[in-house]
C-alpha cells in the first residue's frame, strides 16, 4: 500500500473513533436531560469496590460494582448466595413471563413443553430495584428467626459442637444481614417503564434499569412449572468521575479492618437518566462505626 493508501486508512480510522465517540457522548447528554428518572442514596453494601487483587495505576479507570439480589422463600443462610448468583425469584412467575413476551402456551405439564419453553431466547426486559424496603425487612427477619431456632437448639444440646456451630454461623449470618449485604432487592419487571414508575412512584426508593430475562422453569412440591430468571443488568458497573476518585482511592490502599465486620465506608448518590442508565453523582466518606452488637467473634 503507497503512503496515500496508508494516509486514506488512517483517516478512515480517526473518523471511526470520533464518530463512536461523539455518539457515546450525545447519548450520555441525552440521558441528562432535565431531572433524573430516579435519584437513590446507596453506601458501599450496593456500590462495592472492585475485588482485591493487584494494584491499580492512579490513572486508570475506577468502576463500582451494583451489586443485588432476590427474595427467596425459606430461611437458610445458603438462601443469599442462591438468591444472588441464581437470580431466579418467586415472583418472575409463568404469568409474569408471559406478559414480557414468552410463550408459555405450551404449560408445564410435559418434559417436551418445558424444553420448547426452556429453548427461547432471553428478552430484554425493565428491571425494578427496591432499596431497604420489605424485601430487605423480610430476609432480615428470616435471619434473625433462623439464628433463634440455632441458639434454641444448640441450648437444648449443649457441649455438642455441631449445634453451637450451627448457632455461631446463623448470628454471624444476622450480622452480616444488618451490616454488610446488600439491601437493594430486584422485586419486579415489565416492559413500559411509565407503568412501572406509576406502580412504583417514589423515585429515592425504586429504581429501573434495563436488564434481561431469561427462561427457566421450577420444582416445588413435586410440580414443575415454568419460571424465569434474571440473566443480567445492562450496566452493572458504573463509572466512577476522576473528581470523585479521592475518596475510594484512600479507600482501596487502607486495610478494613477485621474480615466479616465491615461497615460501610462510604456513600453514593447516584441518579438515573431518561435513557435508564446510572451515573455518580456525589461520592462521601462515612463517619468509622463500630462493629455491630452479637459480633461473630463473640461466643
Amino acid at each position: 500500500m503507497n503512503v496515500l493508501g496508508q494516509q486514506r486508512w488512517l483517516l478512515t480510522g480517526l473518523g471511526v473513533i470520533v464518530l463512536t465517540n461523539a455518539i457515546v457522548l450525545s447519548g450520555a447528554a441525552l440521558n441528562r436531560i432535565g431531572e433524573p428518572e430516579s435519584r437513590l442514596l446507596l453506601s458501599e453494601r450496593e456500590l462495592a469496590l472492585p475485588y482485591a487483587g493487584g494494584s491499580r495505576r492512579a490513572n486508570s479507570g475506577l468502576a463500582l460494582r451494583l451489586e443485588w439480589r432476590v427474595a427467596l422463600d425459606g430461611d437458610s443462610p445458603h438462601n443469599i448466595a442462591y438468591a444472588r448468583y441464581e437470580r431466579q425469584p418467586d415472583w418472575l412467575d409463568e404469568k409474569r413471563m408471559s406478559d414480557l413476551g414468552f410463550d408459555t402456551r405450551k404449560g408445564a405439564a410435559t418434559a417436551e413443553a418445558r424444553q420448547a419453553f426452556l429453548r427461547q431466547l432471553s428478552r430484554p426486559a425493565l428491571i425494578v430495584f427496591e432499596l431497604a424496603g420489605p424485601a430487605w425487612q423480610r430476609a432480615l427477619q428470616q435471619a434473625r428467626d433462623n439464628a433463634d431456632r440455632h441458639a434454641a437448639a444448640a441450648a437444648a444440646n449443649r457441649g455438642n459442637r455441631e449445634f453451637a456451630e450451627g448457632a455461631k454461623a446463623a448470628r454471624a449470618f444476622v450480622v452480616q444481614e444488618e451490616a454488610e449485604h446488600t439491601r437493594l432487592f430486584a422485586i419486579d419487571a415489565g416492559s413500559d417503564a411509565a407503568t412501572l414508575r406509576q406502580r412504583y412512584p417514589e423515585r429515592n426508593r425504586f429504581l429501573i434499569l434495563r436488564g434481561t430475562v431469561r427462561p427457566a422453569e421450577r420444582l416445588r412440591d413435586g410440580q414443575w412449572t415454568l419460571a424465569g430468571r434474571l440473566s443480567e443488568i445492562a450496566i452493572e458497573e458504573i463509572h466512577v468521575p476522576y473528581t470523585q476518585r479521592a475518596i475510594l482511592d484512600e479507600l482501596s490502599s487502607t486495610p478494613q479492618g477485621k474480615p466479616h465486620r465491615p461497615a460501610p465506608r462510604y456513600e453514593v448518590q447516584l441518579a438515573v437518566g431518561q435513557r435508564l442508565e446510572p451515573w455518580i453523582e456525589r461520592i462521601a466518606r462515612l463517619p468509622d462505626q463500630p462493629p455491630p452488637a452479637g459480633d461473630i467473634g463473640s461466643n
